[in-house]
Order: C-alpha cells, then structure tokens, then sequence
C-alpha cells in the first residue's frame, strides 16, 4: 500500500502525531484534512529531502536494512534487531533504546502497523516513500562521487568464475587429492591448482587471523576459498579420509560438461559473506545504484563505509575493498580500473545489473559455518 491508503487506515490519534512531525495547520479533528494535510507536505520536495537530511547515520542504516528488501511487512522484533545492528558503538551508560527510532519512524508517517487481523502486529511501510527513500538518499551520496571517461586500462572478469570452478572440479575429477588431517591440501596440489587459475593469488602466508568469510578462509586464498566452499556445499566435492574427491553430482557435472550458473554463485557468495557484513545486499545495490558510469573507487568509499561495519581487525574499508568490491569483480559484476589522476575506479557490468536485480536472499538465509574462536 502507498502513504494515502495507510493513512487512511490509521486512527485520529496516529494521523495528529504524523501532521505534528510535519507542522501542518488543519483541523485536528478532522480525519480527511489531517489527512489530505500530511500528503501535501510529504508530497513537496524540500520538505521529505529535509527530513532525510537530518537523520542520524544510525536512522539511515536502520532505513538502509529495510529499503532493499522486496516484503511488505516486518515484526516488532526483526525491526528492533535492524536498529540494534545500525548502533556499532556503544557509549558507557548508554540507554538508548532501539524502540524509539521505531516511534521516530512512525512518528514520520514511515512505519504503520498492519489494520487486518494477520497483520496487526508487523509494520509495514508504504511503497511509494520507500521509492522515495532510496531516490533521495541516491541523491544524497552521489553528491559526492566523481564520475569519469573510460580508463586507459580496466579488469573484467565475467565468466572467469565459473570457468575455474569447472577447472577445479576437473582437477579433481582427473585424481583424487590427499588432505592434511585438518582437511586442507597441502602446499603442493594446492600450488598446482592455483598456476592453473584465471586469477592469480597467492598461497595465504602466516597471518594473525582469517576467519568469518568462508570454511576455507583461513588456509586458502580469497577466491580460491569460495571455488571451494562453493563446491563444497553445492555437494560437489566430498572430503573422506582425508581425501577430496567429487560427488556423484560433481561427477555428473564434468562428465555432462555442465558449468554453474552465475546466479546460484552469486546467491551463495551473499548467503556466505553476510555472516560478516550482515547488510551486505544492500551493499551491492547501492554499487549497483551508483555506478552506472566510471566511479573513483575513493569517493565511493567515502559515501558508504560509513554503512558498513567493522568485523574483528577488519575495518569498513577493508571490507568494502577487499570483501565486496573486489568480490564482485571476481563475480563478474564489477569493472575495476585504473585512472592516472584519480587511482582505482569502478564500474558496473551489465551482467552484474541484471543478476543483482534477479536475486533476492532472505535475512536469515545464510551458509552455517564452523566456529572460530580467537
């Protein structure tokens, strides 16, 4: 439902505290003005933009975790857990209250509760601000953001991904491979795959931690390590023994010269990266949103670490690096380049619009992984 037909829906109460928020002169005990009072402010331009601009980074988080999800309505308590993970830093003595950006939110006319008898009890908010919402605060961080021409020199990777997972898989399928006791390859088979890879990487070398972004993580690199967790939980690889070896559906896969599909990669790369960065989804759309043209990669960087949390010694800029964009470049989303004046710059693919735009994953859809404990 859009904002009219929610406030038609809502009691006097409810509507007076809506055109409080938005100054309106009307009769207060009259339904219909109070109503046709609250559309003509929220409809002017100056007046929503403003009020955008003066939430708080914790209020445009929280609206951040709800924009880019296609439901209608929400519980109590999901919400209350969406502001919890806007706050990232907890003063001493703090008592703030998730509630209460809740009942700012409504207060604005952004959240109703439902009014049929399934949905009393979940929020809802309207369609047609929460259009609004992501036009505005696009508006807000492309202020910021320098576009450019082409660059001399650009990466892209479409394709390559999928490719070397049917490489690793045939690697396998070709011999068995011995595992160390904690089910890792050892240096030498791992070696062998990595020289034969698209993308180049490094064995991982002695680090203080590395953990959060996939079962593999710590002893793998990067991408590596999501080829082979991605193959591992698709059921495509078994480890027995000490020895890596395909499934009947990974055999089946090289014997039928069957590649993935990008989609069901991507999805699992978010369900398995969100352990980490919890909105990373959103994440992805707003590169998505942003970078229609060549972008520098710091202004970029500037408009949405401040979203991002940090994860152990992994700061928001890391993660926005090295986790999503750098991610999605292997995914085949993303262009990166390199501008002589401006450094690194991005780009989205064609490829990256359409499969970010096709795919939705659920707030609690995510890849279990094992424990680690620092």
């Amino acid at each position: 439902m859009n904002l009219a037909d929610m406030l038609s829906y809502a009691d006097i109460q409810e509507l007076s505290r809506i055109a409080e928020n938005y100054d309106c002169n009307c009769n207060g005990h009259s339904k219909n003005e109070l109503i046709q009072s609250i559309l003509t402010k929220v409809s002017r331009r100056e007046v929503f933009e403003g009020q955008i601009e003066s939430l708080q980074l914790e209020d445009v988080r929280f609206l951040n975790s709800i924009l880019f999800d296609p439901r209608n309505s929400f519980s109590l308590e999901e919400l209350v857990a969406r502001v919890q993970q806007s706050k990232f830093q907890k003063e001493e003595g703090d008592n703030w209250n998730p509630r209460e950006m809740i009942t700012k939110f409504k207060r604005r006319g952004w959240l109703f509760n439902g009014y049929s008898q399934q949905t009393r009890y979940l929020f809802q908010i309207p369609e047609d601000l929460k259009k609004r919402f992501g036009d505005v605060l696009a508006k807000h961080f492309r202020r910021n953001l320098t576009t450019l021409d082409e660059p001399g020199v650009y990466r892209d990777e479409q394709q390559l991904l999928i490719d070397d997972i049917y490489y690793f898989l045939q690697f396998v399928y070709k011999q068995p491979v011995a595992l160390t006791a904690e089910n890792y390859m050892y240096k030498r088979s791992l070696q062998q795959v990595l020289e034969h890879m698209s993308v180049k990487e490094e064995p991982v070398g002695k680090t203080a931690w590395r953990f959060g972004y996939g079962r593999m993580f710590r002893e793998y690199p990067s991408r590596f390590s999501f080829i082979y967790d991605y193959c591992y939980y698709q059921e495509l690889i078994g480890e027995n023994d000490q020895v890596l070896s395909l499934t009947e559906l990974g055999r089946s896969r090289i014997e039928q010269g069957h590649k993935e599909d990008l989609l069901q990669v991507y999805r699992f790369w978010l369900r398995l990266y969100k352990n980490p960065i919890p909105n990373l989804q959103a994440m992805v759309h707003w590169i998505e949103r942003l970078t229609p043209a060549w972008t520098t990669y710091e202004t970029l960087k500037e408009a949405l670490s401040p979203l991002i949390r940090s994860y152990y010694y992994d700061s928001p800029e890391s993660i926005l690096e090295w986790r999503i964009v750098q991610m999605m470049m292997h995914l085949g989303l993303l262009r990166i380049g390199e501008d002589e004046k401006h450094g690194k710059v991005v780009r989205m693919t064609k490829l990256g619009s359409g499969v970010i735009h096709g795919t939705y994953v659920a707030e609690d859809d995510k890849v279990h992984l094992p424990e680690y404990k620092l």
